[in-house]
């Protein structure tokens, strides 16, 4: 098999590592791909917005399966694109139609959706300029913190969760005004839901579906869970309050009804869902949906599949998913992320990275803002590096973790230490 892989974060780098395992893969390209993903498979430089050499590349070089990795190709249509068009048509494409990508594009379809079909989640109101005053109504019936998200995708800073009552009014005026441009013409205000959150991952055809394992990230740029929300400052897995019990709760009452409304839309739909979930004692309910994998949590979710991933994908492609085995790796996972000083606010580019070879076989690194100029590898991006490690327990992965990125340099290196304080 030929496979395309796109995007170009440690996400994806960590996806190719996982592919590229697999005795299936003839040939991986990576598009436009890193300075680690290099090392798995060929890069191309393609835009994975860019449908149309997308689909020339892949005709030319028999390519029969594409993965997504980011969200912006699916919110803009990849999958409709190729199935549109009959030179590609035959293409499987791992990643949700548009109408299907709407799960993550859109928080007020979202929340429709959840509300339809019965999945647990907080109550919610849309405002746009029309009913602001509704609102403000709705503001007011709720306790604080109070939940404002943009409708639209914003790179994850959408979002924002505020204590005053008078700040929240204020900052949904902001909102609807232009702050985050036409993704906050309508803004969800939610009830905020208090407990601990974990990352439900599933893999779909659209009818079957397998559950991948559970992990749980960290977006606070502080110890202690303190400071700006980043795009994500490491990930854990396995995740103790996710038990069997738990679990099952999440597979009938999230997972089951996610999967049959979707059938129930008529929305195309091959790929990965992300459930964000919350334990709101002990029970489960969802605070949004992605519609691929999410970064940083692939970084350690990729490391507890045992199953060839690329054979999963070819039950997609041939209707045989039901039939697939999934074995999950028993031991822990756990990702640290490194970035550049001043992240998630301004950082500077261009410092030389080194150390990142690694000599334990239990850990990995994950390139994501990094470049190469001749042998040298330079940081790129607010975040560098992701250090993915194994261990028997969830503490052992994270020392061997943090091993490792005491050993990598670059200038105004930062980490976090204290990723999984909360489930100990």
């Amino acid at each position: 098999m030929k496979l395309l892989l796109l995007g170009s974060g440690g996400r994806e780098h960590a996806l190719g590592w996982k592919i590229a395992q697999s005795p299936l893969i003839e040939q991986l390209y990576i598009a436009p791909g890193n300075v680690g993903t290099q090392t798995l498979g060929q890069n191309i430089a393609i835009d994975p917005c860019d449908f149309t050499a997308l689909k020339e590349f892949c005709c030319k070089n028999e390519v029969t399966v594409v993965v997504v990795g980011p969200e912006a190709p699916l919110v803009q249509g990849v999958y409709d694109s190729f199935k549109a068009d009959d030179s590609t048509k035959h293409i499987t494409v791992i990643g949700p139609s548009k109408k299907g990508a709407q799960l993550e594009g859109s928080k007020e379809f979202a929340k429709a959706f959840m509300q339809k079909y019965n999945i647990p989640t907080a109550k919610y109101k849309s405002i746009t300029q029309n009913n602001i005053e509704e609102g403000f109504e709705f503001l007011e019936s709720l306790k604080a913190p109070y939940v404002l998200k943009a409708d639209g995708l914003c790179a994850g800073k959408g979002v924002l969760i505020l204590d005053s009552l008078d700040e929240a009014k204020s900052e949904l005026q902001e909102m609807l005004s232009g702050r985050f441009g036409q993704a906050s013409t309508t803004v969800v205000i939610e009830e905020f839901l208090s407990g601990i959150e974990c990352s439900v991952f599933v893999l779909t055809d659209g009818i079957d579906y397998k559950i991948l394992p559970v992990a749980k990230d960290y977006k606070r740029i502080g110890e202690g869970d303190t400071g700006l929300n980043t795009g994500g400052m490491g990930s854990i897995s396995p995740v103790h309050f996710a038990d069997e019990v738990f679990m099952e709760k999440v597979r009938t009452r999230i997972v089951e009804p996610t999967v049959h409304g979707i059938q129930k839309e008529n929305i195309d739909y091959l790929g990965f869902i992300f459930v964000g979930v919350i334990s709101v004692d002990n029970e489960p309910m969802v605070i949004e949906y992605n519609v691929r994998m999410g970064d940083p949590e692939t970084e350690s979710v990729m490391l507890r599949i045992k199953s060839d991933l690329v054979e999963l994908f070819q039950g997609i492609q041939d209707g045989t998913l039901q039939d697939k085995k999934l074995v999950e790796d028993q031991r822990h996972a756990a990702c640290v992320v490194m970035v550049s000083g001043g992240y998630p606010e301004e950082f500077k580019n261009g410092y030389e990275i080194t150390g990142t070879e690694s000599t334990n076989p239990d850990t990995l690194v994950f390139h994501s803002g990094t470049k190469s100029q001749g042998e040298t590898i330079l940081t790129n991006g607010g975040r560098v590096l992701a250090v993915s490690s194994y261990g028997k327990t969830m503490q052992e992965a994270l020392n061997n973790s943090y091993q490792k990125a005491k050993e990598i340099n670059f200038k105004d290196k930062y980490f976090r230490t204290d990723l999984g304080f909360d489930l100990k």
